[in-house]
């Protein structure tokens, strides 16, 4: 096996096209010291706001983190939050060449109200709307540019309408003219249309849900007869389902390889999923064997599960764990 270090140095020359659903991740923080005399439920007092980039815009995050570039490709509201958005990406240094800007729709964004380290409850403002014909057009005009200056294309789809069967079709097809591998975090809406990508990540719950199967984690032959279905649907090229607690298993250049998951004190999983799809879509494009892909993509995802919040992946963490596999 080659060795971590000369990976992770390359995931610097990278640059990574990310189509999909952004949205702002805002973050009550306080303290729960008394019960409402209004209804049984518990009164925060809020002790700090916080902003971040979520969705499509953490899968960016976690792929800079990582050393590569990151192009969003997306739909932005034409509104306060979408202002703020779009200065986050600013700040970090993100390049705003394949945003749309929507008239029509609110910017995404999911608001947690945190006490204790306690997740209470979380507010959705969005809309799941399918993106108009214009956005549509404009959408496929981005992905047009800018797909020859990339080196893989993740479609992060957290099914708010972004990502149409038209854009998968001919991002698909103009991926595979190029030479240039495609990485899906799938939904339920979307989950059919996917035809021929290079790597497909689901976990169970979507599989179970998008084949209308029932598949058992803790059997492997379960789990093989799933994935197999997967690939005979939508004739894709590999498949890695991640399993939560029961680790990940990889089916992809005529190689399955289940791998366990990691023992870790878990404080969140939001966020997780963005990690791993980062990571296997960097290790994928580097042209890495199916057991590196997967061993990389689940210690990565354990790894930001241990913080609080949707928060990227630490690259030299990472590679210190790495290099004890």
């Amino acid at each position: 096996m080659r060795s971590w270090p000369d990976i992770f140095k390359k995931f610097d020359d990278l640059t990574v096209l990310i189509i999909g659903d952004v949205m702002v991740d805002a973050y009550i923080w306080g303290a729960v010291e008394r019960i409402s005399p209004e209804a049984p439920v518990p009164v925060v007092a809020v002790k700090n706001r916080d902003f971040r980039l979520g969705g499509a815009a953490n899968v960016a995050l976690n792929v800079a983190s990582l050393g590569a570039k990151p192009v969003l490709c997306a739909l932005v509201g034409q509104d306060d939050h979408g202002k703020k958005l779009l200065h986050m990406m600013d700040e970090k240094g993100m390049s705003r060449e394949g945003i749309v800007i929507s008239a029509s729709r609110p910017t995404t964004v999911k608001t947690r109200v945190i006490a204790a380290h306690q997740h209470v409850v979380r507010i959705d403002d969005e809309s799941d709307e399918v993106a108009t014909t214009q956005e549509e057009k404009d959408l496929l005009g981005k992905i047009e540019k800018l797909t020859p200056t990339c080196q893989v294309i993740i479609f992060e789809d957290y099914d708010k309408g972004v990502i149409t069967p038209e854009i998968i079709k001919h991002t698909v097809a103009l991926a595979a003219k190029h030479g240039i591998p495609t990485v899906v975090d799938p939904k339920k809406r979307n989950f059919l249309h996917y035809n021929q990508v290079t790597l497909f990540k689901p976990n169970l719950k979507e599989i179970r849900e998008g084949l209308k199967i029932d598949i058992d984690a803790k059997e492997p032959a379960s789990l093989e007869s799933g994935i197999l279905a997967l690939k005979d649907r939508l004739r894709v090229e590999g498949v890695m389902l991640t399993l939560s607690e029961h680790g990940v298993l990889i089916d992809y250049k005529n190689q399955k390889i289940l791998l366990p998951a990691h023992a870790r004190e878990i404080a969140d999983v939001s966020g997780a999923g963005d990690t791993v799809v980062s990571i296997a879509a960097l290790t994928t494009a580097l042209r890495l064997s199916p057991k590196e892909i997967a061993a990389l993509s689940n210690l990565g995802g354990g790894l930001v599960c241990q913080h609080v919040g949707v928060v990227p992946i630490d690259k030299s963490e990472l590679l210190r764990e790495a290099e004890k596999l």
